[in-house]
């Protein structure tokens, strides 16, 4: 048996924005369906948006795969402080340092793209959605 596990992010209106550009920085295609396409009575309960997202994803051919939906109004939504990092690894620093310029558009760098004690090349930044990613190159040891 195998299995995979995808970083699953939750937004506030706007998942698709956040899958477009995720899209954008490290390839794929995204898939994203609608409430309105299959939304149940729970999530409109709950004060669903028809056009917000229910399930969405990015997949692409390098391996990186996200999620992400839009919580619906009427639910609690504290997207947190530092509570879940998105880490990408990668071995190729060139590739590592155009994902890490793209998410940092309109976003915060916490820490500057470079070498690391654990890594020849590390950097953390949020992005302008606030998601927090670690970017590194897996060490050889």
């Amino acid at each position: 048996m195998s299995i995979t596990t995808t970083t699953h992010l939750n937004f506030r209106g706007q998942a698709r924005a956040a899958l477009e550009h995720y899209a954008d920085v490290f390839g794929g295609q995204v898939q994203a369906f609608t409430f309105a396409q299959g939304g149940t009575d729970r999530d409109r309960a709950d004060g669903a948006v028809d056009d917000q997202v229910i399930w969405g994803g990015v997949t692409a051919a390098n391996g990186f795969a996200v999620m992400a939906f839009d919580v619906p109004p009427g639910r609690p939504h504290d997207p947190g402080t530092d509570a879940v990092y998105v880490s990408v690894r990668g071995d190729d620093a060139e590739e590592i340092t155009r994902f890490f310029r793209g998410l940092a558009e309109g976003g915060t760098v916490r820490a500057d793209l470079g070498p690391a004690g654990f890594s020849p090349l590390y950097g953390m930044v949020t992005d302008r959605f606030g998601v927090t990613w670690v970017l590194d190159v897996a060490a050889s040891w």
